[in-house]
């Protein structure tokens, strides 16, 4: 078989590997085993976020050899480089949730610097945990460098033990990780034993991979493909899965394809292909932190599509696909049925995708549609015809609260339960509004305030499962409304509003709250308002303290606050695609 030639003189690799000036390069490529053949070859860095933290970046590794295998086969060098993961199932809930949004600008970070340093002409990028997804995307629109990105697999499904000691509702559903979080509510309100805790804790997940419910890792696995940067249905089958490992390798044969065509990471991500992912995020009532991460992916192109952009697309998009926690299914079974290609195929019928958008295959969205056989099956996929909703599973608000926007998750809410008005019970921090729910230190009817807990001001943006999930298994997440500048876990259920700006730290009206204040929700209409005036508001801000000192006076956690920028922006720590002044591939 005919060996690909590609032309070094216009990749960035020829400033290693080219030309008698290079010859200490090379000593060193010959160090590591390599030929001369694949020395000269394109250079394809196969970065992946591989950790022992927890399932969902346990496999990366070995699916990592499988693209590497995919990159040899198409005529390509690929060089393996992994990154931090901080992963939020084992860093909720206390202080390491700090550490969380930080690490997906450290995973973009760690990954240009390692591509810049290293000269690499492509990137193939693993990723199996909520931030480093958009982490490992965000770097790959930033070099703006041929890049297929593939996820690592959701986890399979728990079940479990079919005994008297467990609750019937746990028997009988297949079990993620959300449910060991309303599991210790449970226990927490006596309704669950010692044993039964200590049964479920040991089944709930039973293999590698991310967290199976559409949370935040699947979230953004069904946006990678509709976003383009991920091969069709590549992000469906679970971790465990052999086929996986098929995957891996046609993704390191096509990012050798993208680098003969010259297809960067920027002719895929355009403005039309971040609304098609926000479609996609919408009709499978997705996290709210695509509400984050899809603008912080535009921010790396130069696009501006801000929070409003993202749940302007969520209004007029139906919700069809039912998977937890709004629904009864999980990433499996989404696969099972067919997967995001399914999906895209019921939203072309309505005429809400965009169907030109480049492909990581060289080919367009529609024509990767085209190919498509199978149709809706009607129990995890409805038909776009018969949705479960008329509008998607995730709403923006806007009010005197939150002038810069805030963020619900509806799906599985019913539209009567989706305007509440309450008293503000306010808390400075979650510590003390998770004690306080332990404790039943509130009342139905409350709007509680967890608040301080911004990008800037927390620092770190930290998610509130622990809370949310505390309320749902004490049976009061519908009798309870949540704000916070914080954010919410994928997995959370109820009726939680996350990511309302400014936040605190920046004087927004969330920190001039008091407790009794009543605050109205009002998710069809996209409203929240506290029952204050403009001039009321004004005198309070006035009178406001300032910012509340947190214990981060130095390190990574200090940087970040000093960086980061707004919510609505998609809490992003540099200036972007429109501030560039050179271009990686052309250097």
């Amino acid at each position: 078989m005919l060996k690909r030639k590609f032309d070094k003189s216009k990749l960035p690799s020829r400033h290693v590997t080219e030309g008698p000036e290079r010859a200490p390069h090379r000593s060193y490529y010959y160090a590591m085993g390599m030929t001369e053949d694949e020395i000269h070859q394109p250079l394809v860095g196969v970065a992946t976020c591989w950790n022992e933290a927890a399932p969902c970046n346990i496999s990366l590794n070995r699916q990592a050899q499988a693209v590497k295998l995919g990159v040899k086969a198409a005529d390509g060098t690929p060089r393996e480089f992994t990154t931090i993961t901080v992963t939020d199932g084992i860093a909720m809930g206390h202080e390491g949730m700090r550490s969380s949004l930080a690490s997906r600008e450290a995973i973009a970070d760690t990954v240009e610097l390692t591509m810049r340093g290293h000269c690499y002409d492509a990137v193939v990028g693993l990723a199996g945990c909520d931030k480093s997804l958009p982490g490992m995307m965000m770097a790959m629109v930033r070099l703006n460098v041929p890049s297929v990105f593939i996820y690592g697999g959701s986890i399979l499904p728990g079940k479990a033990p079919q005994v008297d000691e467990i609750p019937e509702d746990f028997r009988t559903r297949d079990l993620t990780v959300q449910d060991m979080f309303e599991a210790v509510g449970r226990h927490q309100n006596a309704e669950m034993s010692d044993k039964a805790l200590d049964m479920l804790e040991r089944v709930a997940c039973p293999s590698a991979g991310a967290c199976g419910g559409q949370f935040t890792a699947n979230t953004m696995a069904c946006v990678s493909e509709a976003i383009g940067l991920a091969l069709m249905n590549s992000s469906g089958m679970p971790a465990p899965y052999e086929s996986r490992d098929q995957y891996a390798e046609a993704s390191g044969r096509a990012v050798m394809n993208l680098i003969e065509q010259n297809i960067r990471a920027r002719d895929v991500v355009t403005r039309q292909s971040l609304e098609n992912a926000a479609r996609v995020v919408a009709c499978t009532g997705g996290s709210t932190n695509a509400g984050l991460h899809l603008p912080a992916i535009a921010h790396e192109a130069g696009i501006e599509f801000f929070l409003e952009d993202v749940c302007e697309i969520f209004r007029d998009t139906p919700y069809f696909v039912d998977l937890k926690p709004g629904g009864q299914y999980v990433a499996k079974d989404l696969y099972d049925a067919g997967g995001i290609p399914v999906v895209m195929k019921e939203l072309r019928k309505a005429g809400l995708i965009h169907e030109d958008c480049m492909t990581a295959t060289g080919r367009s969205i529609g024509e990767e549609l085209d190919q498509i056989e199978r149709e809706a099956d009607g129990k995890v996929i409805y038909p776009i015809s018969t949705p479960i909703t008329k509008t998607g599973g995730v709403v923006g608000l806007k009010g005197n609260l939150a002038p810069e926007g805030a963020i619900v998750k509806v799906a599985g809410i019913a539209p009567e339960h989706q305007v509440f008005t309450g008293p503000a019970r306010v808390f400075e921090c979650e510590e003390d509004a998770f004690e306080a729910v332990k404790q039943r230190g509130y009342k139905e009817g409350e709007v509680i305030v967890i608040r301080n807990e911004g990008p800037a001001g927390g620092p770190g943006m930290r998610e509130m499962l622990a809370t949310t999930a505390a309320l749902s298994g004490q049976g009061m997440g519908k009798k309870v409304a949540l704000i916070t500048d914080g954010r919410f876990s994928g997995a959370t259920r109820g009726f939680c509003v996350g990511h309302v700006g400014p936040e605190a730290a920046q004087g927004g009206p969330i920190a001039l709250l008091e407790t009794g204040d009543m605050i109205t929700i009002d998710a069809v209409k996209g409203e929240i308002s506290v029952d204050l005036s403009d001039d009321e508001l004004a005198e309070r801000k006035a009178n406001w303290a300032g910012p509340r000192e947190t214990i981060y006076a130095s390190g990574a956690l200090w940087k970040f606050a000093k960086l980061v920028g707004a919510t609505y922006k998609g809490a992003v720590t540099h200036p972007g695609g429109q501030a560039e002044k050179h271009d990686y591939m052309e250097l």
